[in-house]
């Protein structure tokens, strides 16, 4: 498994993404994962460096394994306790004007990974997913 630890900032989410991409790439990953592995990403690590930290600058971590079956992407860090998948999902069938602010990028998530998982462990927030190749 490859790590890359940074600060969580908006800025950063181009270096996770660099990274994790040098890694698929390798792997020689099918484009339509690596698109989706991208935006996932992106929603999850934005998500940490806006929320996170509401009063400080805190760290990322972002994680990877790839197999011949599968890619492994874990997000962690040690900012405030939220659980992303604990919301009910948006109603994408209201009209604009009747829906509920947010979740749609988690929704989408949940919706290209084949598993997404949230864990509390050891003053850390963990989302684990998995996208079978």
């Amino acid at each position: 498994m490859k790590e890359l630890t940074l600060p969580a900032t908006i800025e950063n989410i181009d270096v996770a993404t660099d990274f994790i991409d040098e890694e698929l790439e390798a792997h020689n990953c099918p484009m339509k994962a690596i698109t989706q592995i991208n935006i996932a990403l992106d929603e999850l690590f934005s998500n940490i460096a806006r929320y996170a930290y509401p009063d400080s600058q805190g760290m990322a971590t972002v994680r990877i394994d790839i197999d011949s079956e599968r890619i492994f992407l874990q997000l962690a860090d040690s900012g405030i306790e939220f659980n992303p998948l604990k919301n009910d999902d948006p109603d994408i069938t209201a009209s604009i004007d009747n829906r509920s602010v947010g979740g749609l990028g988690i929704f989408m998530v949940k919706k290209t990974m084949d598993e997404v998982k949230y864990e509390y462990i050891n003053n850390q927030n963990i989302i684990s997913i998995i996208k079978k190749i």
